[in-house]
């Protein structure tokens, strides 16, 4: 009983004390003009925020005007930018341009009614290089040469696909139908040449020399030399040797001459002296001389007579 007794006395003191903290709040004196307390940015702070919002407002119509300008003077397209265009077979570029670094296409060709043109104040250099990056091919264009550099050179023919020149480490080929030399020194060679034909042009002469040293034409088969229409002429200074090792020299024609040979003269003692081509003045003239030769193959003429003049010890044998 006391118990209950104690809790009910408590929560009147509490009760009580709620009225008189009620009845305070509602007794105190109000003021007729409320106080507000201002919320924001003022001041100088505001005035360098409007400015910064308008220098940055004034960039970006500067940056925009900027940007329409570069596209309006490098003509960028849906297709490209200026001369360069692109389009499904690859890049396209019309009229002058110029590289500053490296190039790297793998095919490039002009128009059909124009030409391709490549310029360089040095020198143009095409290299072509394998899967590993090796160099196989450089073809240079320069101020004092051409030069190529690659395995195999190849010259072909346009319409056939034939191979016109081809040079590589162990021979040149020139597959041209004919190989004309117009300069005024003809054709220099330093070492053997091989040919199964050489003829001049046209109502010109051909001509083989050798300034310093000899010229030796050579063939397993045969040399043949052949003059449909004119003459054949073989000049030289000193001697002219006609051999053949196994056969016979033919020589065929309606006339045979040879002349310049020394003519001696026969008496009746037998003995020859030497004499000029023509018979003394004193003497009758002689018309008709007889063939000899002498041991070592000498020919001369003696005075024909009733029997064979040519004796083996006439001093033109002896003194040959």
């Amino acid at each position: 009983m006391d118990r209950s007794a104690n809790l009910d006395t408590e929560e009147l003191k509490m009760t009580r004390e709620q009225y008189i903290l009620a009845t305070q709040q509602n007794s105190l004196p109000r003021t007729e003009h409320p106080q507000f307390y201002p919320v924001g940015i003022y001041g100088w702070r505001k005035r360098c925020l409007y400015f910064f919002v308008l220098l940055l407002l004034v960039t970006m119509i500067v940056n925009l005007a900027m940007t329409i300008w570069i596209l309006k003077v490098m003509n960028f397209t849906v297709d490209g930018m200026g001369n360069l265009r692109v389009t499904k077979k690859g890049i396209r570029l019309d009229g002058i341009s110029e590289f500053l670094l490296p190039l790297y296409v793998k095919e490039i060709h002009s128009r059909k009614d124009s030409p391709l043109v490549l310029q360089s104040d040095r020198n143009v250099t095409v290299n072509a290089r394998n899967h590993m990056g090796q160099l196989t091919g450089q073809l240079t264009v320069g101020a004092d040469a051409v030069e190529a550099q690659c395995k195999r050179f190849e010259v072909r023919a346009s319409d056939s696909g034939r191979v016109l020149f081809s040079a590589d480490e162990e021979e040149i080929v020139i597959g041209a139908d004919r190989l004309k030399v117009t300069g005024t020194e003809g054709a220099v060679f330093g070492h053997s040449v091989e040919t199964p034909h050489i003829r001049a042009e046209p109502s010109q002469d051909l001509k083989l020399e050798s300034p310093t040293r000899s010229l030796v034409m050579e063939a397993p088969r045969g040399v043949q030399v052949n003059a449909a229409a004119g003459d054949l002429k073989a000049t030289c200074r000193k001697e002219l040797h006609l051999q053949s090792t196994e056969g016979e020299i033919f020589l065929d024609a309606d006339t045979i001459r040879l002349g310049n040979l020394p003519v001696g003269s026969f008496s009746s003692s037998s003995s020859f002296s030497s004499s000029s081509s023509s018979p003394s003045s004193s003497a009758p003239r002689q018309t008709i001389y007889e063939l000899c030769a002498c041991p070592n193959g000498k020919l001369y003429l003696s005075p024909a007579g009733a029997g064979s003049t040519c004796q083996s010890s006439s001093n033109i044998c002896l003194w040959s």
